[in-house]
Protein backbone atom coordinates (compact mmCIF):
# COMPACT_ATOMS: atom_id res chain seq x y z
CA UNK A 1 0.00 0.00 0.00
CA UNK A 2 1.72 3.18 -1.22
CA UNK A 3 2.15 6.03 1.23
CA UNK A 4 0.29 9.33 0.99
CA UNK A 5 2.85 12.08 1.53
CA UNK A 6 1.52 15.11 -0.37
CA UNK A 7 -1.97 16.61 -0.31
CA UNK A 8 -4.03 18.77 -2.66
CA UNK A 9 -7.20 20.58 -1.61
CA UNK A 10 -9.76 21.99 -4.03
CA UNK A 11 -11.55 24.91 -2.41
CA UNK A 12 -10.51 27.16 0.48
CA UNK A 13 -13.87 28.09 1.93
CA UNK A 14 -15.18 27.04 5.33
CA UNK A 15 -14.57 23.31 4.83
CA UNK A 16 -11.62 23.49 2.43
CA UNK A 17 -9.60 25.79 4.67
CA UNK A 18 -10.29 23.50 7.64
CA UNK A 19 -9.23 20.41 5.69
CA UNK A 20 -6.07 22.15 4.48
CA UNK A 21 -5.22 23.30 8.02
CA UNK A 22 -5.74 19.79 9.37
CA UNK A 23 -3.55 18.19 6.69
CA UNK A 24 -0.75 20.70 7.16
CA UNK A 25 -0.94 20.39 10.97
CA UNK A 26 -0.55 16.61 10.57
CA UNK A 27 2.73 17.17 8.73
CA UNK A 28 1.61 16.93 5.09
CA UNK A 29 2.83 19.46 2.49
CA UNK A 30 -0.50 20.80 1.22
CA UNK A 31 -1.42 22.75 -1.92
CA UNK A 32 -4.73 24.63 -1.76
CA UNK A 33 -6.49 25.88 -4.88
CA UNK A 34 -9.19 28.55 -5.10
CA UNK A 35 -10.68 30.41 -8.04
CA UNK A 36 -9.31 33.86 -7.16
CA UNK A 37 -6.60 35.54 -5.11
CA UNK A 38 -9.34 37.22 -3.06
CA UNK A 39 -10.87 33.88 -2.04
CA UNK A 40 -7.42 32.47 -1.32
CA UNK A 41 -6.60 35.43 0.92
CA UNK A 42 -9.86 34.92 2.79
CA UNK A 43 -9.15 31.21 3.27
CA UNK A 44 -5.57 31.82 4.35
CA UNK A 45 -6.82 34.42 6.82
CA UNK A 46 -9.29 31.88 8.25
CA UNK A 47 -6.52 29.29 8.70
CA UNK A 48 -4.18 31.81 10.32
CA UNK A 49 -6.96 33.02 12.63
CA UNK A 50 -7.85 29.47 13.61
CA UNK A 51 -4.24 28.61 14.43
CA UNK A 52 -3.77 31.85 16.36
CA UNK A 53 -6.80 31.01 18.53
CA UNK A 54 -5.28 27.63 19.36
CA UNK A 55 -2.03 29.37 20.37
CA UNK A 56 -3.93 31.89 22.52
CA UNK A 57 -5.75 29.04 24.29
CA UNK A 58 -2.48 27.21 24.95
CA UNK A 59 -3.48 24.25 22.77
CA UNK A 60 -0.71 24.90 20.23
CA UNK A 61 2.68 26.55 20.47
CA UNK A 62 3.80 29.28 18.09
CA UNK A 63 6.50 27.07 16.55
CA UNK A 64 3.93 24.44 15.55
CA UNK A 65 1.64 27.15 14.15
CA UNK A 66 4.43 28.53 11.99
CA UNK A 67 5.40 25.04 10.83
CA UNK A 68 1.80 24.34 9.81
CA UNK A 69 1.58 27.58 7.83
CA UNK A 70 4.93 26.75 6.23
CA UNK A 71 3.53 23.51 4.82
CA UNK A 72 0.71 25.33 3.03
CA UNK A 73 0.95 26.61 -0.52
CA UNK A 74 -1.89 28.60 -2.08
CA UNK A 75 -2.68 28.78 -5.80
CA UNK A 76 -5.38 29.64 -8.34
CA UNK A 77 -4.17 26.98 -10.79
CA UNK A 78 -5.74 23.52 -10.81
CA UNK A 79 -2.55 22.22 -12.46
CA UNK A 80 -0.59 22.92 -9.26
CA UNK A 81 -2.37 19.93 -7.66
CA UNK A 82 -0.97 17.49 -10.23
CA UNK A 83 1.74 16.05 -7.95
CA UNK A 84 -0.50 15.34 -4.94
CA UNK A 85 -0.93 11.75 -3.73
CA UNK A 86 -4.50 12.59 -2.73
CA UNK A 87 -6.74 15.45 -3.88
CA UNK A 88 -9.62 16.38 -1.57
CA UNK A 89 -12.44 18.47 -3.02
CA UNK A 90 -14.50 20.89 -0.95
CA UNK A 91 -16.27 23.16 -3.42
CA UNK A 92 -19.95 24.10 -3.74
CA UNK A 93 -22.49 21.26 -3.76
CA UNK A 94 -22.88 21.47 -7.54
CA UNK A 95 -22.27 18.20 -9.37
CA UNK A 96 -21.51 19.86 -12.70
CA UNK A 97 -18.90 22.15 -11.13
CA UNK A 98 -17.30 19.27 -9.21
CA UNK A 99 -17.15 17.03 -12.28
CA UNK A 100 -15.62 19.77 -14.43
CA UNK A 101 -12.78 19.99 -11.92
CA UNK A 102 -12.45 16.21 -11.58
CA UNK A 103 -12.20 15.76 -15.35
CA UNK A 104 -9.46 18.37 -15.52
CA UNK A 105 -7.54 16.78 -12.66
CA UNK A 106 -8.00 13.31 -14.12
CA UNK A 107 -5.86 14.36 -17.08
CA UNK A 108 -3.23 16.01 -14.87
CA UNK A 109 -2.65 13.72 -11.89
CA UNK A 110 -0.68 10.47 -11.75
CA UNK A 111 -2.74 7.27 -12.17
CA UNK A 112 -2.13 6.36 -8.51
CA UNK A 113 -3.51 9.66 -7.14
CA UNK A 114 -6.62 9.21 -5.02
CA UNK A 115 -9.57 11.55 -5.60
CA UNK A 116 -11.73 12.26 -2.54
CA UNK A 117 -14.83 14.43 -2.26
CA UNK A 118 -16.05 16.12 0.91
CA UNK A 119 -19.60 16.22 -0.44
CA UNK A 120 -22.27 15.92 2.23
CA UNK A 121 -25.18 14.86 0.03
CA UNK A 122 -24.14 13.99 -3.54
CA UNK A 123 -23.16 10.42 -4.32
CA UNK A 124 -19.48 9.64 -4.88
CA UNK A 125 -20.38 7.40 -7.84
CA UNK A 126 -21.78 10.41 -9.69
CA UNK A 127 -18.31 11.97 -9.57
CA UNK A 128 -16.25 8.81 -10.02
CA UNK A 129 -18.11 8.08 -13.28
CA UNK A 130 -16.86 11.39 -14.71
CA UNK A 131 -13.24 10.19 -14.48
CA UNK A 132 -11.14 7.36 -15.86
CA UNK A 133 -10.18 6.30 -12.31
CA UNK A 134 -13.41 5.19 -10.59
CA UNK A 135 -11.33 2.65 -8.66
CA UNK A 136 -9.32 5.52 -7.12
CA UNK A 137 -12.36 7.53 -5.96
CA UNK A 138 -13.68 7.77 -2.39
CA UNK A 139 -15.63 10.11 -0.17
CA UNK A 140 -13.88 11.80 2.76
CA UNK A 141 -16.63 13.66 4.55
CA UNK A 142 -15.31 15.94 7.30
CA UNK A 143 -17.38 17.91 9.81
CA UNK A 144 -17.31 21.58 10.72
CA UNK A 145 -15.13 22.89 12.30
CA UNK A 146 -12.73 20.44 10.66
CA UNK A 147 -9.70 21.03 12.94
CA UNK A 148 -11.81 20.21 16.04
CA UNK A 149 -14.34 17.59 14.91
CA UNK A 150 -12.93 14.07 15.10
CA UNK A 151 -15.23 12.20 12.70
CA UNK A 152 -14.54 11.48 9.04
CA UNK A 153 -16.91 9.34 6.97
CA UNK A 154 -14.84 7.31 4.50
CA UNK A 155 -17.16 6.39 1.66
CA UNK A 156 -16.67 3.59 -0.84
CA UNK A 157 -18.57 3.16 -4.10
CA UNK A 158 -19.17 -0.09 -5.97
CA UNK A 159 -16.08 0.74 -8.07
CA UNK A 160 -13.69 1.81 -5.26
CA UNK A 161 -10.70 -0.53 -5.10
CA UNK A 162 -10.03 -2.10 -1.67
CA UNK A 163 -6.49 -0.66 -1.68
CA UNK A 164 -7.88 2.84 -2.35
CA UNK A 165 -10.32 2.57 0.53
CA UNK A 166 -7.64 1.26 2.89
CA UNK A 167 -5.24 4.06 1.95
CA UNK A 168 -7.92 6.71 2.45
CA UNK A 169 -8.96 5.20 5.79
CA UNK A 170 -5.35 5.11 7.00
CA UNK A 171 -4.83 8.69 5.79
CA UNK A 172 -7.83 9.90 7.81
CA UNK A 173 -6.24 8.34 10.90
CA UNK A 174 -2.95 10.11 10.16
CA UNK A 175 -4.90 13.37 10.18
CA UNK A 176 -5.79 12.60 13.79
CA UNK A 177 -9.39 11.74 12.94
CA UNK A 178 -11.68 8.84 13.83
CA UNK A 179 -12.80 7.39 10.48
CA UNK A 180 -15.87 5.24 9.94
CA UNK A 181 -16.76 3.23 6.83
CA UNK A 182 -19.89 4.24 4.94
CA UNK A 183 -21.63 3.07 1.80
CA UNK A 184 -22.22 5.47 -1.06
CA UNK A 185 -25.78 6.59 -0.35
CA UNK A 186 -26.81 10.24 -0.35
CA UNK A 187 -26.18 11.65 3.13
CA UNK A 188 -23.94 8.71 4.14
CA UNK A 189 -24.49 8.06 7.88
CA UNK A 190 -24.69 11.39 9.69
CA UNK A 191 -26.78 13.46 7.28
CA UNK A 192 -29.03 10.50 6.49
CA UNK A 193 -30.12 10.67 10.15
CA UNK A 194 -29.49 14.35 10.95
CA UNK A 195 -31.29 16.07 8.07
CA UNK A 196 -34.76 14.56 8.77
CA UNK A 197 -34.33 15.52 12.45
CA UNK A 198 -33.57 19.15 11.54
CA UNK A 199 -36.44 19.31 9.04
CA UNK A 200 -38.84 17.78 11.60
CA UNK A 201 -37.82 20.50 14.08
CA UNK A 202 -38.78 23.14 11.51
CA UNK A 203 -42.10 21.39 10.87
CA UNK A 204 -42.76 21.28 14.63
CA UNK A 205 -42.15 25.05 14.74
CA UNK A 206 -44.47 25.59 11.75
CA UNK A 207 -47.21 23.56 13.48
CA UNK A 208 -46.90 25.54 16.71
CA UNK A 209 -45.70 22.65 18.88
CA UNK A 210 -43.41 25.08 20.75
CA UNK A 211 -41.22 28.06 19.99
CA UNK A 212 -37.62 27.67 18.75
CA UNK A 213 -35.84 28.33 22.10
CA UNK A 214 -38.05 25.79 23.90
CA UNK A 215 -37.51 23.15 21.21
CA UNK A 216 -33.77 23.80 21.43
CA UNK A 217 -33.85 23.54 25.22
CA UNK A 218 -35.93 20.36 25.07
CA UNK A 219 -33.44 18.57 22.82
CA UNK A 220 -30.47 19.78 24.87
CA UNK A 221 -31.81 18.91 28.30
CA UNK A 222 -34.02 15.98 27.31
CA UNK A 223 -31.67 14.21 24.90
CA UNK A 224 -28.27 15.54 25.96
CA UNK A 225 -27.56 17.18 22.60
CA UNK A 226 -24.79 19.83 22.75
CA UNK A 227 -27.03 22.29 20.91
CA UNK A 228 -30.66 22.43 19.84
CA UNK A 229 -31.80 21.99 16.22
CA UNK A 230 -32.34 25.69 15.48
CA UNK A 231 -28.97 26.74 16.86
CA UNK A 232 -27.44 23.95 14.77
CA UNK A 233 -29.37 24.99 11.66
CA UNK A 234 -28.13 28.56 12.04
CA UNK A 235 -24.58 27.27 12.50
CA UNK A 236 -24.66 24.94 9.47
CA UNK A 237 -26.43 27.52 7.30
CA UNK A 238 -30.07 27.39 6.24
CA UNK A 239 -29.09 27.73 2.58
CA UNK A 240 -26.73 24.78 2.93
CA UNK A 241 -29.37 22.69 4.71
CA UNK A 242 -31.94 23.58 2.04
CA UNK A 243 -29.61 22.51 -0.78
CA UNK A 244 -28.69 19.25 0.98
CA UNK A 245 -32.37 18.48 1.62
CA UNK A 246 -33.24 19.12 -2.03
CA UNK A 247 -30.49 16.76 -3.20
CA UNK A 248 -31.52 14.05 -0.75
CA UNK A 249 -35.21 14.40 -1.61
CA UNK A 250 -34.35 14.04 -5.31
CA UNK A 251 -32.38 10.89 -4.46
CA UNK A 252 -34.87 9.15 -2.17
CA UNK A 253 -38.26 10.75 -3.00
CA UNK A 254 -39.21 10.43 0.66
CA UNK A 255 -41.22 13.20 2.34
CA UNK A 256 -38.93 13.30 5.36
CA UNK A 257 -36.17 14.80 3.18
CA UNK A 258 -38.42 17.46 1.60
CA UNK A 259 -37.54 21.04 2.71
CA UNK A 260 -40.43 22.57 4.73
CA UNK A 261 -42.02 25.77 3.32
CA UNK A 262 -40.64 27.86 6.20
CA UNK A 263 -37.07 26.84 5.36
CA UNK A 264 -37.56 27.81 1.73
CA UNK A 265 -39.05 31.21 2.68
CA UNK A 266 -36.18 31.96 5.03
CA UNK A 267 -33.57 31.13 2.39
CA UNK A 268 -35.36 33.31 -0.17
CA UNK A 269 -35.33 36.15 2.38
CA UNK A 270 -31.56 35.77 2.90
CA UNK A 271 -31.95 34.36 6.42
CA UNK A 272 -29.02 31.94 6.19
CA UNK A 273 -28.13 31.81 9.89
CA UNK A 274 -24.99 33.04 11.63
CA UNK A 275 -23.11 33.79 8.39
CA UNK A 276 -25.77 36.29 7.26
CA UNK A 277 -26.47 37.62 10.76
CA UNK A 278 -30.01 36.29 10.91
CA UNK A 279 -31.65 32.87 10.82
CA UNK A 280 -33.95 31.42 13.44
CA UNK A 281 -32.04 33.75 15.76
CA UNK A 282 -30.92 37.36 15.21
CA UNK A 283 -27.17 37.66 15.77
CA UNK A 284 -27.05 41.47 15.71
CA UNK A 285 -27.44 41.41 19.49
CA UNK A 286 -25.49 39.70 22.28
CA UNK A 287 -26.85 37.28 23.28
CA UNK A 288 -28.79 36.54 20.06
CA UNK A 289 -32.52 37.13 20.13
CA UNK A 290 -35.34 35.26 18.42
CA UNK A 291 -35.96 36.37 14.82
CA UNK A 292 -39.43 37.55 13.85
CA UNK A 293 -40.51 34.92 11.33
CA UNK A 294 -44.18 35.89 11.20
CA UNK A 295 -45.37 32.64 12.79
Amino acid sequence: MSEITTVGVLGCGLMGSGIAQTAAAAGFPTVVREMSDELLARGKGAITGSLNKLVEKGKLDATARDATLGRLRFTTKVADLRDADIVMEAVTEDLELKNTLWKELDGLCRPATIFASNTSSLTIAAMAAATKRPDKFVGLHFFNPVPLMKLVEVVRTVTTAPDTFDRAFAFARKLGKEPIAAKDNSGFVVNLLLVPYLLDAIRALEHGVANAPDIDKAMQLGCGYPMGPFVLLDFVGLDTTYKIAEIMFAEYREQRYAPPPLLKRMVLAGYYGKKSGKGFYDYSTTPPTLSNLGL
